[in-house]
């Protein structure tokens, strides 16, 4: 059982769950399409010192985190798309962490990954919500994590996005900002 507090995980590791119910799917679907409005507010009025302060010792920093979702989040809608498309698709991992040690994500402001993630939310969401319950039992072949349905991503990404922004909550929460 994961501890509450744990900062690593403020919302509690990734769920196992079987493939979802049509209300699970369009909930997690309207999660998708929500983040980029509660990322921006999430990191709404703070200045480059809090935005470069790390989330938790030895974590990446506010910025880090969201510059990672910009590109981890638009990596899983083309893994999305991939398995909707093609039969059985390799999806490529990347390292997240020389990712977010490039300078791209240790410098630039933030808003361009904002902008970024609202137009591809926007697109992600409608095209999930275009597919019927067939296709998201599609499958894809992750190198690391096996085969991952259709239904499997949304669970992933759903919750990632929710997973770091409760950091960046979580931060200003106990930092008072």
């Amino acid at each position: 059982m994961e501890v509450p507090d744990d900062v690593r995980y403020p919302i509690g590791r990734l769920p196992v769950r079987p493939p979802l119910s049509a209300a699970e799917r369009a909930a997690a679907i309207d999660a998708i399409a929500e983040l980029p409005e509660i990322l921006h507010a999430a990191v709404d009025g703070l200045g480059n010192a809090q935005l470069d302060t790390p989330y938790r010792d030895g974590g990446w920093t506010v910025r880090q985190v969201v510059h990672h979702l910009a590109d981890s989040h638009i990596h899983a809608y083309v893994r999305c798309k991939l398995v909707a498309a093609e039969d059985n698709p390799p999806l490529k991992p990347y390292d997240d962490n020389v990712w977010a040690a490039m300078p791209d994500a240790m410098s630039l402001p933030v808003a361009g990954s904002l902008h970024l993630l609202q137009g591809l939310h926007e697109r992600w969401a409608t095209f999930l919500r275009s597919l019927d319950d067939a296709s998201f039992m599609r499958e894809g072949q992750h190198p690391h994590n096996g085969s991952m349905t259709l239904d499997r991503l949304l669970q992933v990404y759903s919750w990632h996005g929710r997973h770091h922004v409760a950091h960046i909550t979580a931060l200003r929460h106990r930092s008072g900002w």
